[in-house]
């Protein structure tokens, strides 16, 4: 048995959509077939991972690895504290960043995010999800309405990386910051993880769950965010759209979503 993981924005469908290309849907089935498990290996929280799941994924590491499961059981949840959220939206909108916090049940984002996100260019894989996000009304409310649910990430958004220095230094002791790759002149976006997990430590509960090593996994990812997940996994796949310094550690670079990337490499590495 092999266990498959898959990003979700520009690796398993295109930036901020919800529904994979029908080549990847039917890789996914085959190798199921064959014994192999396939997981979500995603920075999305489990709201706005939910319309995926009708297609029969074996379990999520969600949340870029602070919300994992094996079918309905949960290995691990590790939200950040009150204290720790409350600090780091502090700091970050002193400094003008902004910013998007995740739930497990629902995402609240600064009220004028739309607009800084409509001044920016594309090509960058969180930005188009986050405007695909915006523009379709997927579930993100204003910060006016955030309820006090535990929070697992927080998304930034800034113009220039200086705007991050004095969270780092306040922050960076407990959490990551995991900034995308960008072009020059573009938006710095990015987001805070807790040290406490990564998406590879989520592949590696999963597959210590199962009684298996790390190769027997595979990974799949387009941006920073997976370097983890890539870093752990046995065989690891970036796709063609994705980051440079990703594709040059990954053991294999696969043609972009749009054209079938997945089920490719599914069918090049005797998955199917």
């Amino acid at each position: 048995m092999k266990l498959i993981f898959l990003d979700i924005d520009g690796t398993l469908t295109r930036p901020g959509e919800n529904v994979p290309p029908d080549s990847a849907l039917q890789a996914i089935k085959k190798t199921q077939e064959k014994g192999n498990k396939v997981f979500l290996c995603t920075g999305r929280n489990q709201d706005m991972l939910k319309p995926l799941l009708k297609y029969g994924f074996d379990g999520v590491v969600g949340s870029s690895g602070g919300y994992v499961t094996v079918g309905d059981e949960v290995l691990f949840d590790c939200p950040m504290t009150d204290a720790q959220r409350d600090l780091a939206l502090r700091v970050l909108h002193k400094n003008g960043v902004f910013c998007t916090i995740e739930a497990k049940t629902g995402s609240w984002g600064d009220d004028n995010i739309d607009a800084f996100l409509k001044e920016q260019p594309e090509g960058n894989s969180e930005i188009e999800r986050w405007r695909k996000a915006l523009s379709e009304n997927l579930g993100i409310r204003p910060m006016s309405e955030y309820d006090g649910s535990p929070i697992y990430k927080v998304v930034v958004m800034c113009t220039k990386e200086e705007q991050l220095a004095e969270a780092k230094a306040l922050l960076e002791a407990d959490f990551s910051f995991v900034v995308q790759e960008v072009k020059a002149h573009s938006c710095i976006n990015g987001e805070l993880v807790n040290r406490a997990f990564d998406k590879g430590r989520g592949v590696r509960l999963v597959y210590e769950y199962f009684g298996l090593t790390a190769a027997d996994t595979y990974g799949f990812g387009d941006s920073m965010n997976d370097l983890e997940m890539i870093q752990t996994v046995g065989t690891s796949v970036c796709m063609e759209n994705g980051a440079e310094s990703l594709k040059q550690i990954s053991d294999m670079v696969c043609p972009s979503v749009e054209e079938d990337g997945l089920f490719k490499a599914f069918e090049k590495l005797h998955l199917l």
